[in-house]
């Protein structure tokens, strides 16, 4: 018999593997719980994280998207679909604007290649949908998403200015 043969035989014998977990449990079980109660307390995230999608709108009123479409080509899950029509003083917008979030996966391309930042992924993660129609978001809940939490994207988007 060789040396390590006798030597797994007398750690077999004797549990070590057994003590050396016990220990291990031992050091850790009475040290301070780092587990998160989730609704009552939040992880926190960061000032990057890309969540639920919004629109903006102009200090007075008017919707920022131009309907350029760059978002609808950027996007590489094809989640976005766009149409647009002329109004009566040239300038183009949208008519429809929707986002599939079932496909999405929140690259932020759209949020990147827009020109005049109107599409933005907010930081908000909690919305769920229990049909698949639930997390199709039309062009009216997107704004309104954006009236929402204007505040705090303004907010987001000046403190990330310097990085952009």
């Amino acid at each position: 018999m060789t040396l390590t043969a006798i030597k797994e035989v007398f750690s077999s014998f004797l549990l070590t593997e057994l003590f050396k977990g016990m220990a291990l449990t031992g050091r850790h079980f009475l040290s301070r719980s780092i587990t998160i109660q989730f609704p009552e307390e939040k992880t926190p995230s960061s000032p990057r994280f890309r969540g639920l999608h919004a629109l903006r709108r102009y200090d007075n009123g008017e919707e920022r998207c131009i309907a350029c479409k760059l978002c609808e080509a950027v996007c590489p899950a094809l989640a976005i679909s766009i149409e647009s029509e002329q109004r009566a003083d040239g300038s183009r917008r949208t008519t429809r604007y929707d986002i599939d979030l079932a496909k999405c996966i929140f690259c932020g391309f759209c949020e990147e290649s827009c020109p005049v930042d109107s599409i933005v992924e907010t930081h908000h993660f909690e919305y769920h949908g229990e049909k698949r129609g639930d997390l199709y978001f039309t062009k009216d809940m997107l704004l309104a998403l954006g009236d929402r939490y204007e505040a705090e994207i303004a907010e987001r988007r000046a403190a990330d200015a310097k990085y952009r």
